[in-house]
Protein backbone atom coordinates (compact mmCIF):
# COMPACT_ATOMS: atom_id res chain seq x y z
CA UNK A 1 0.00 0.00 0.00
CA UNK A 2 1.51 3.62 -0.56
CA UNK A 3 1.51 5.91 1.69
CA UNK A 4 -1.03 8.44 1.64
CA UNK A 5 -3.01 6.55 -0.90
CA UNK A 6 -6.48 5.00 -0.94
CA UNK A 7 -6.36 2.07 -3.48
CA UNK A 8 -10.34 1.31 -4.75
CA UNK A 9 -12.46 -0.93 -6.34
CA UNK A 10 -14.63 0.03 -9.11
CA UNK A 11 -17.39 -1.80 -11.00
CA UNK A 12 -16.79 -0.11 -14.49
CA UNK A 13 -19.52 -2.25 -15.82
CA UNK A 14 -22.92 -3.97 -14.88
CA UNK A 15 -22.35 -7.44 -16.04
CA UNK A 16 -25.04 -9.17 -18.57
CA UNK A 17 -23.91 -12.84 -17.99
CA UNK A 18 -21.45 -13.91 -15.39
CA UNK A 19 -19.16 -12.31 -13.63
CA UNK A 20 -15.93 -11.33 -14.60
CA UNK A 21 -12.81 -9.51 -13.98
CA UNK A 22 -13.02 -7.10 -16.79
CA UNK A 23 -16.25 -5.34 -14.88
CA UNK A 24 -13.78 -4.23 -12.19
CA UNK A 25 -10.98 -1.82 -12.12
CA UNK A 26 -8.42 -0.87 -9.27
CA UNK A 27 -7.76 2.99 -8.91
CA UNK A 28 -5.81 5.15 -6.83
CA UNK A 29 -7.53 8.48 -4.68
CA UNK A 30 -6.50 10.75 -2.00
CA UNK A 31 -7.30 9.35 1.24
CA UNK A 32 -10.16 11.26 2.15
CA UNK A 33 -10.70 13.59 5.36
CA UNK A 34 -13.77 13.60 7.83
CA UNK A 35 -15.73 16.36 8.91
CA UNK A 36 -17.88 16.99 12.19
CA UNK A 37 -19.58 14.08 13.01
CA UNK A 38 -17.48 11.95 10.81
CA UNK A 39 -14.75 9.47 10.89
CA UNK A 40 -11.87 8.07 9.10
CA UNK A 41 -11.77 4.42 9.06
CA UNK A 42 -9.30 1.86 7.63
CA UNK A 43 -10.47 -0.94 6.35
CA UNK A 44 -9.27 -4.34 7.75
CA UNK A 45 -11.50 -7.29 6.33
CA UNK A 46 -14.02 -7.17 3.47
CA UNK A 47 -16.82 -9.53 3.58
CA UNK A 48 -17.66 -11.51 0.65
CA UNK A 49 -20.90 -12.62 0.09
CA UNK A 50 -22.75 -13.73 -2.81
CA UNK A 51 -25.40 -11.18 -2.26
CA UNK A 52 -23.18 -8.72 -3.72
CA UNK A 53 -23.76 -10.13 -7.04
CA UNK A 54 -27.21 -9.34 -6.86
CA UNK A 55 -26.96 -5.47 -6.05
CA UNK A 56 -25.40 -5.06 -9.50
CA UNK A 57 -29.26 -6.15 -11.23
CA UNK A 58 -30.92 -3.05 -9.45
CA UNK A 59 -32.39 -1.87 -5.84
CA UNK A 60 -32.84 -4.50 -3.18
CA UNK A 61 -33.08 -3.80 0.22
CA UNK A 62 -30.17 -1.39 -0.57
CA UNK A 63 -29.94 0.56 -3.57
CA UNK A 64 -28.41 -0.94 -6.81
CA UNK A 65 -24.20 -0.74 -7.29
CA UNK A 66 -24.41 1.95 -10.51
CA UNK A 67 -20.98 1.56 -12.87
CA UNK A 68 -18.00 3.49 -12.18
CA UNK A 69 -19.00 3.59 -8.44
CA UNK A 70 -16.49 1.79 -5.64
CA UNK A 71 -18.02 -1.43 -5.66
CA UNK A 72 -20.16 -1.55 -2.07
CA UNK A 73 -19.72 -4.19 0.80
CA UNK A 74 -19.55 -4.74 4.51
CA UNK A 75 -16.13 -4.97 6.46
CA UNK A 76 -14.41 -4.67 9.93
CA UNK A 77 -12.25 -1.46 9.68
CA UNK A 78 -10.91 0.56 12.75
CA UNK A 79 -11.33 4.32 13.17
CA UNK A 80 -8.16 6.19 12.28
CA UNK A 81 -9.43 9.44 13.25
CA UNK A 82 -12.60 10.57 15.13
CA UNK A 83 -14.57 14.04 14.67
CA UNK A 84 -17.60 12.19 16.03
CA UNK A 85 -18.87 11.65 19.71
CA UNK A 86 -18.56 7.86 21.27
CA UNK A 87 -15.99 6.74 18.55
CA UNK A 88 -11.91 7.59 19.62
CA UNK A 89 -9.36 6.01 17.72
CA UNK A 90 -8.49 2.60 17.63
CA UNK A 91 -12.10 1.32 17.98
CA UNK A 92 -13.60 -1.35 15.51
CA UNK A 93 -16.88 -0.99 13.53
CA UNK A 94 -18.84 -3.06 11.32
CA UNK A 95 -20.36 -0.38 8.47
CA UNK A 96 -20.59 -0.39 4.55
CA UNK A 97 -17.17 1.10 3.56
CA UNK A 98 -17.08 -0.45 -0.31
CA UNK A 99 -14.33 -1.74 -1.62
CA UNK A 100 -11.36 0.49 -0.38
CA UNK A 101 -8.78 0.95 2.10
CA UNK A 102 -10.05 3.74 3.42
CA UNK A 103 -13.60 5.45 3.68
CA UNK A 104 -14.93 8.42 5.77
CA UNK A 105 -18.75 7.50 6.75
CA UNK A 106 -20.77 9.73 9.25
CA UNK A 107 -21.26 8.15 12.67
CA UNK A 108 -24.83 6.71 12.51
CA UNK A 109 -23.63 4.66 9.93
CA UNK A 110 -21.45 3.01 12.00
CA UNK A 111 -21.91 -0.71 14.40
CA UNK A 112 -19.11 -0.34 16.93
CA UNK A 113 -17.81 -4.07 17.78
CA UNK A 114 -15.46 -5.46 20.31
CA UNK A 115 -12.14 -6.64 19.85
CA UNK A 116 -12.49 -10.29 19.67
CA UNK A 117 -9.74 -12.51 18.68
CA UNK A 118 -9.17 -13.38 16.24
CA UNK A 119 -10.56 -10.21 14.17
CA UNK A 120 -11.65 -12.09 11.42
CA UNK A 121 -14.94 -14.05 13.64
CA UNK A 122 -16.14 -10.30 13.33
CA UNK A 123 -17.31 -11.02 10.18
CA UNK A 124 -17.87 -14.88 9.93
CA UNK A 125 -19.52 -16.77 12.83
CA UNK A 126 -20.27 -13.26 15.31
CA UNK A 127 -21.39 -11.06 12.55
CA UNK A 128 -23.34 -11.02 9.39
CA UNK A 129 -22.93 -14.79 8.57
CA UNK A 130 -23.86 -15.74 12.16
CA UNK A 131 -26.32 -13.28 12.55
CA UNK A 132 -28.21 -14.59 9.60
CA UNK A 133 -27.90 -18.18 10.47
CA UNK A 134 -28.80 -17.00 14.28
CA UNK A 135 -32.24 -14.92 13.78
CA UNK A 136 -33.54 -17.18 10.09
CA UNK A 137 -33.42 -20.39 11.68
CA UNK A 138 -34.35 -19.92 15.42
CA UNK A 139 -36.71 -16.98 14.73
CA UNK A 140 -38.29 -17.98 11.62
CA UNK A 141 -37.42 -21.55 11.39
CA UNK A 142 -38.12 -22.48 15.17
CA UNK A 143 -36.50 -25.81 15.30
CA UNK A 144 -37.63 -28.63 17.79
CA UNK A 145 -35.78 -30.99 18.78
CA UNK A 146 -36.06 -34.66 16.68
CA UNK A 147 -37.23 -32.58 13.60
CA UNK A 148 -35.48 -32.75 9.94
CA UNK A 149 -33.83 -29.59 9.22
CA UNK A 150 -32.67 -28.96 5.28
CA UNK A 151 -30.54 -26.24 4.05
CA UNK A 152 -29.12 -25.34 1.00
CA UNK A 153 -25.20 -23.79 0.07
CA UNK A 154 -24.77 -26.02 3.29
CA UNK A 155 -21.01 -25.47 2.61
CA UNK A 156 -21.03 -21.57 2.45
CA UNK A 157 -21.02 -18.95 5.34
CA UNK A 158 -24.00 -18.86 6.59
CA UNK A 159 -25.48 -22.90 6.00
CA UNK A 160 -22.44 -24.51 7.59
CA UNK A 161 -23.52 -22.38 10.54
CA UNK A 162 -27.23 -22.74 9.98
CA UNK A 163 -26.85 -26.94 10.20
CA UNK A 164 -24.46 -26.49 13.07
CA UNK A 165 -26.95 -24.71 15.00
CA UNK A 166 -29.58 -26.87 14.29
CA UNK A 167 -27.94 -30.29 15.16
CA UNK A 168 -27.30 -27.84 18.78
CA UNK A 169 -31.03 -28.36 19.05
CA UNK A 170 -31.28 -31.51 18.68
CA UNK A 171 -32.29 -31.72 15.19
CA UNK A 172 -31.38 -34.38 11.99
CA UNK A 173 -29.87 -32.18 9.75
CA UNK A 174 -29.38 -32.67 5.71
CA UNK A 175 -27.14 -30.51 3.88
CA UNK A 176 -27.19 -29.38 0.56
CA UNK A 177 -24.07 -28.07 -1.53
CA UNK A 178 -21.78 -28.82 -4.65
CA UNK A 179 -19.84 -32.31 -5.12
CA UNK A 180 -19.26 -35.02 -3.26
CA UNK A 181 -16.10 -34.12 -1.53
CA UNK A 182 -18.26 -31.15 -0.09
CA UNK A 183 -20.82 -33.15 1.52
CA UNK A 184 -18.04 -35.59 2.82
CA UNK A 185 -17.28 -32.20 4.91
CA UNK A 186 -20.47 -31.61 5.77
CA UNK A 187 -21.00 -34.86 7.67
CA UNK A 188 -17.50 -36.02 8.94
CA UNK A 189 -15.94 -32.23 9.94
CA UNK A 190 -19.17 -30.64 10.98
CA UNK A 191 -21.54 -33.03 11.89
CA UNK A 192 -24.43 -33.45 9.35
CA UNK A 193 -26.37 -36.85 9.31
CA UNK A 194 -26.18 -36.27 5.28
CA UNK A 195 -25.65 -34.29 2.57
CA UNK A 196 -27.36 -34.19 -1.29
CA UNK A 197 -25.29 -32.97 -4.18
CA UNK A 198 -27.21 -30.85 -6.29
CA UNK A 199 -24.43 -31.07 -8.83
CA UNK A 200 -25.12 -34.43 -9.09
CA UNK A 201 -29.01 -34.19 -10.24
CA UNK A 202 -31.84 -35.98 -8.93
CA UNK A 203 -31.76 -33.20 -5.70
CA UNK A 204 -35.83 -34.65 -5.52
CA UNK A 205 -34.84 -38.26 -5.12
CA UNK A 206 -31.63 -37.99 -3.00
CA UNK A 207 -33.95 -35.53 -0.73
CA UNK A 208 -36.33 -38.12 -0.39
CA UNK A 209 -33.68 -41.07 0.58
CA UNK A 210 -32.13 -39.11 3.24
CA UNK A 211 -35.13 -37.60 4.57
CA UNK A 212 -37.89 -40.40 4.01
CA UNK A 213 -39.98 -38.75 6.83
CA UNK A 214 -40.14 -35.15 5.06
CA UNK A 215 -39.31 -31.79 6.04
CA UNK A 216 -39.88 -29.95 8.66
CA UNK A 217 -37.73 -26.26 8.81
CA UNK A 218 -36.05 -25.76 4.97
CA UNK A 219 -33.77 -23.07 5.17
CA UNK A 220 -32.94 -21.74 1.68
CA UNK A 221 -30.01 -19.96 0.16
CA UNK A 222 -30.57 -20.61 -3.44
CA UNK A 223 -34.03 -20.79 -4.42
CA UNK A 224 -34.59 -22.32 -8.23
CA UNK A 225 -34.82 -25.93 -8.31
CA UNK A 226 -33.72 -27.08 -5.20
CA UNK A 227 -36.48 -24.57 -3.65
CA UNK A 228 -38.35 -26.53 -5.86
CA UNK A 229 -37.13 -30.38 -4.32
CA UNK A 230 -37.58 -29.22 -1.10
CA UNK A 231 -40.93 -27.17 -1.47
CA UNK A 232 -42.21 -30.65 -2.69
CA UNK A 233 -41.04 -32.65 0.53
CA UNK A 234 -42.19 -30.53 3.13
CA UNK A 235 -44.01 -31.70 6.11
CA UNK A 236 -47.51 -30.07 6.93
CA UNK A 237 -46.84 -26.65 9.17
CA UNK A 238 -43.33 -26.85 7.97
CA UNK A 239 -41.67 -23.70 8.01
CA UNK A 240 -39.43 -21.98 5.22
CA UNK A 241 -36.29 -19.39 6.42
CA UNK A 242 -35.80 -17.56 2.70
CA UNK A 243 -32.60 -16.25 3.11
CA UNK A 244 -31.53 -15.23 -0.59
CA UNK A 245 -31.46 -16.91 -4.23
CA UNK A 246 -27.91 -17.34 -5.32
CA UNK A 247 -29.11 -19.68 -8.32
CA UNK A 248 -30.44 -16.06 -9.98
CA UNK A 249 -28.00 -14.00 -9.09
CA UNK A 250 -24.90 -14.68 -11.81
CA UNK A 251 -26.51 -15.86 -15.01
CA UNK A 252 -30.04 -17.21 -16.21
CA UNK A 253 -32.16 -18.21 -13.38
CA UNK A 254 -34.03 -21.61 -13.99
CA UNK A 255 -36.76 -21.77 -16.50
CA UNK A 256 -39.41 -23.44 -15.03
CA UNK A 257 -39.36 -23.21 -11.41
CA UNK A 258 -39.83 -22.74 -8.28
CA UNK A 259 -43.50 -24.80 -9.32
CA UNK A 260 -46.16 -25.70 -6.59
CA UNK A 261 -46.73 -22.18 -5.65
CA UNK A 262 -48.71 -20.74 -4.16
CA UNK A 263 -50.73 -24.49 -4.14
CA UNK A 264 -48.22 -26.52 -2.20
CA UNK A 265 -47.81 -23.80 0.36
CA UNK A 266 -51.87 -23.29 0.88
CA UNK A 267 -52.32 -27.66 1.22
CA UNK A 268 -49.35 -28.21 3.62
CA UNK A 269 -50.15 -24.65 5.80
CA UNK A 270 -46.44 -24.20 5.13
CA UNK A 271 -44.75 -20.68 7.09
CA UNK A 272 -42.93 -19.27 4.07
CA UNK A 273 -40.63 -16.19 5.41
CA UNK A 274 -38.08 -13.73 3.89
CA UNK A 275 -36.06 -12.02 6.14
CA UNK A 276 -33.10 -9.50 6.28
CA UNK A 277 -30.78 -9.56 8.86
CA UNK A 278 -30.42 -5.55 9.76
CA UNK A 279 -34.07 -6.08 10.41
CA UNK A 280 -32.68 -7.88 13.87
CA UNK A 281 -29.81 -6.00 15.08
CA UNK A 282 -31.14 -4.60 17.89
CA UNK A 283 -31.23 -8.23 18.90
CA UNK A 284 -27.82 -8.75 18.24
CA UNK A 285 -26.46 -9.00 21.87
CA UNK A 286 -28.27 -12.06 22.79
CA UNK A 287 -27.09 -13.82 19.43
CA UNK A 288 -23.46 -13.09 20.14
CA UNK A 289 -23.93 -14.24 23.75
CA UNK A 290 -25.66 -17.32 22.25
CA UNK A 291 -22.84 -17.90 19.32
CA UNK A 292 -19.78 -16.98 21.68
CA UNK A 293 -20.75 -19.52 24.15
CA UNK A 294 -21.08 -22.37 21.36
CA UNK A 295 -18.04 -21.39 19.96
CA UNK A 296 -16.47 -21.51 23.73
CA UNK A 297 -17.69 -24.93 24.06
CA UNK A 298 -16.69 -26.66 20.96
CA UNK A 299 -20.09 -26.90 20.01
CA UNK A 300 -19.83 -24.94 16.53
CA UNK A 301 -16.78 -24.82 14.40
CA UNK A 302 -15.91 -21.41 12.61
CA UNK A 303 -14.66 -21.97 9.21
CA UNK A 304 -13.15 -19.09 7.71
CA UNK A 305 -11.59 -18.28 3.73
CA UNK A 306 -9.41 -15.59 4.20
CA UNK A 307 -7.53 -13.91 0.96
CA UNK A 308 -5.17 -11.57 1.38
CA UNK A 309 -4.87 -8.12 -0.58
CA UNK A 310 -7.60 -5.90 -2.07
CA UNK A 311 -6.53 -6.45 -5.75
CA UNK A 312 -7.57 -9.40 -5.30
CA UNK A 313 -10.98 -9.29 -4.23
CA UNK A 314 -12.72 -9.00 -8.05
CA UNK A 315 -11.18 -12.62 -8.21
CA UNK A 316 -12.28 -13.68 -4.61
CA UNK A 317 -16.29 -12.17 -5.35
CA UNK A 318 -16.08 -14.54 -8.96
CA UNK A 319 -14.47 -17.57 -7.44
CA UNK A 320 -17.24 -17.36 -4.21
CA UNK A 321 -19.64 -17.41 -7.18
CA UNK A 322 -18.70 -20.40 -8.47
CA UNK A 323 -18.71 -22.20 -4.80
CA UNK A 324 -15.02 -22.38 -4.17
CA UNK A 325 -15.21 -21.27 -0.29
CA UNK A 326 -16.11 -23.38 2.09
CA UNK A 327 -17.28 -20.71 4.95
CA UNK A 328 -17.00 -17.68 5.39
CA UNK A 329 -14.75 -15.77 2.55
CA UNK A 330 -13.43 -12.27 3.20
CA UNK A 331 -10.04 -10.03 1.98
CA UNK A 332 -7.76 -9.00 4.83
CA UNK A 333 -6.58 -5.61 3.24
Amino acid sequence: MKEGINRQILLVEKPSGKLGLEHFRLVESEIPKPSDGEVLLRVRYISLDAANRAWMHGATYRAAVEPNAVMAGGSVAEVIESKAPGFATGDLVFSHTRRQDFAVLAAKQLLKVPRVGPMTHLLSVYGIAGLTAYFGLLDIGRPQAGETVVVSAAAGSVGSIVGQIAKIKGCRVVGIAGGTEKGRWLTAHLGFDAAVDYKAGGVFKALRAVAPQGIDVYFDNVGGDVFEACLAQMNVRGRIACCGAVSQYDGAPSATGPRGVPGLIVIKRLTVQGFIVTDYFGQRDRAVADLRAWVDAGKLKVEEDVIDGLENTPAALIGLLAGENRGKRMVQV
